[in-house]
């Protein structure tokens, strides 16, 4: 429609301006010999304008040396007009600096745009034109060239795509407790000194404390017992087993007395070759490189056995330091804690208790807080305490949610890393609302993360790159996202994007689908839809041009 509009104006114009006759009139009345066409079709809003682009092929003949043609395209809307640039052209005779049209013919392209306010969403263009020979002058009648325009490109939001930082807050906190015994060269005797080992000793304790905790419970025990890497692969299998067997009958006199419940899972290793090697790198060995060198080049248990020996008869270290750690029993407990629900968060938050809670409880206080004064108070509490980073960012979040861009810049310029992601995509969200789409862009290049990727989206909205928005928008599952597939082409991935909105918005634009697809009692529920949930979507559709065909 929107070609077909700007071809006729264009017509009108090609017309006064091709005719090789001697008089203003004869001009006019061989317009209808000249060919128009019109880039989109449809007069669309993009970045507040509406671009059109208009080629006029003349015919041989048409335009007279002496001829001159001046055409203006005007918008005429309720209440108002405007018009776009003068064009001029004129024969190859004329003594003045406008685009000449020879004799022979030629083609004229022209582009330009108006900018566009909301009393145009119910507007025709037309061209109106004045034809000149030597020194006489005519004011063509105006030819209409386009009825309305689309303005469903432009109905994107520019509220833009950003996130808070994760509180990082854990309402289950899971700790790994361990003891370990040690025996004796060849033995799988418990000795009660290595019961009341320190190591033993702070197991057991732990133990105690978690029966009496209401808020830990056991979630898994282990007993894993092990065999020094000498005396024999079998023999070792043999020891290790009988050590698990040992250290089991330790464990339920233990637990017995503690009141644990849990039945642990009992594993014999045999020879602890990963514990032999972890222990050798972390000694003061002099050689304990050499050591671990020569024993990798040996994959035969028997033959690095071999070699352990006689290198226990050189390095008496190993005898002294290493190998005496290695015939031993863990007792591994893995405990989950129950943490603080946000129920209780927000009564320590209400008792003015804070002092009982670290930055991650701050932070979740804040997130699971609804009042935005109270998500600051508490983000700045985690800020000021902790020095915490994601309670500063989310506190300039906060103020971007209800669009105190100076002090979201403020907050996001008293932040460590400046090159954050989500701190320049932030950033970039507020150019975006001021309307700065280039200095947008290039704070969402450089953020280069997921939210950046569907703000670029928004920059492509803005600029009339359709194809490009779609892409970018891809996933955002929003009113966006439908906007963009609409404007290129894919309705059918439109009516996906908004799927899951219940939204009056998404109803619209679900409306327009329809409207597009030719499915007019579609198009007629979803608007009645919108209607009822949103009231002032009705003005809209009224002098929506999507609707006309309703």
């Amino acid at each position: 429609m929107k070609s077909l509009r700007i071809i006729a104006a264009v017509a009108l114009i090609a017309a006064l301006a091709a005719c090789n006759k001697n008089s203003v009139q004869q001009m006019a009345d061989a317009a209808s010999n000249i060919g128009i066409s019109c880039t989109p079709e449809l007069l669309t809003v993009v970045n507040g304008a509406i671009p059109v682009t208009v080629k006029v092929d003349y015919p041989a003949g048409y335009f007279a040396p002496e001829s001159k043609l001046a055409v203006t395209p005007v918008l005429v809307y309720e209440g108002g007009e405007a018009e776009g640039p003068i064009f001029r052209y004129q024969g190859s005779k004329v003594r003045e600096n406008n685009k000449v049209i020879p004799a022979d013919g030629g083609s004229v392209t022209e582009s330009f745009s108006i900018p566009y306010v909301d009393a145009m969403k119910k507007c025709y263009l037309e061209l109106r034109s004045i034809a000149t020979y030597k020194d006489k002058s005519v004011r063509l009648p105006a030819r209409k060239v386009a009825d309305g325009v689309v303005t469903t490109g432009s109905g994107f939001s520019t509220r833009g795509y950003y996130d808070y930082k994760e509180d990082g807050y854990q309402h289950v906190i899971t700790k790994t407790s361990e003891g370990q015994i040690h025996y004796d060269v060849n033995s799988s005797s418990v000795k009660s000194s290595e019961l009341n080992s320190a190591s033993f000793r702070e197991y057991t304790n732990t133990m105690a404390e978690i029966a009496d905790n209401d808020r830990a419970k056991v979630k898994d025990v282990k007993i894993i017992s092990y065999a020094s890497p000498e005396g024999g692969e079998e023999r070792n299998a043999k020891l290790s087993s009988d050590r698990s067997t040992a250290a089991k009958q330790a464990w339920d006199k233990v637990s017995k007395e503690l009141g644990a419940e849990a039945s642990p899972e009992v594993r014999s290793v045999g020879q602890d070759w990963e514990g032999f090697q972890e222990a050798v790198a972390k000694s003061d060995i002099e050689d304990k490189d050499l050591i671990l060198r020569v024993l990798s080049m040996y994959n035969d248990p028997e033959v690095r056995e071999s070699e352990i020996r006689n290198m226990s008869q050189i390095f008496t270290e190993l005898k002294k330091e290493v190998l005496p750690e290695l015939r031993r029993s863990r007792f591994v407990t893995e405990v989950e804690y129950e943490n603080y629900s946000d129920e209780e968060l927000h009564d320590l938050a209400d008792r003015k208790r804070l002092y009982f809670v670290d930055e991650t409880a701050l932070l979740r206080i804040a997130a699971t807080s609804e009042d935005p004064a109270d998500k600051a108070l508490f983000y700045r509490a985690a800020a000021e305490r902790f020095g915490s980073q994601a309670g500063r960012y989310n506190l300039a979040i906060v103020n971007l949610d209800q669009d105190s861009h100076a002090v979201t810049e403020l907050y996001l310029g008293q932040l460590k890393n400046q090159k954050d992601p989500d701190v320049l995509n932030a950033r970039g969200v507020i150019e975006i609302r001021r309307g700065n789409y280039d200095g947008a862009a290039e704070y969402f290049e450089k953020a280069g993360n997921e939210s950046a990727r569907k703000n670029l989206g928004i920059v492509a909205l803005a600029n009339g790159d359709y194809a490009t928005a779609a892409r970018q928008l891809k996933g955002a599952g929003d009113v966006n996202e439908a906007i963009a597939d609409i404007m290129a082409g894919d309705l059918k991935a439109a009516s996906a994007a908004i799927e899951k909105d219940t939204s009056a918005l998404a109803d619209y634009y679900r409306a327009v689908i329809a409207a597009r697809s030719g499915k007019k009692s579609d198009a007629r529920y979803y608007l009645d839809s919108a209607f009822e949930k949103d009231a002032s979507l009705r003005e809209k559709a009224l002098k929506d041009i999507e609707f006309v065909a309703l």
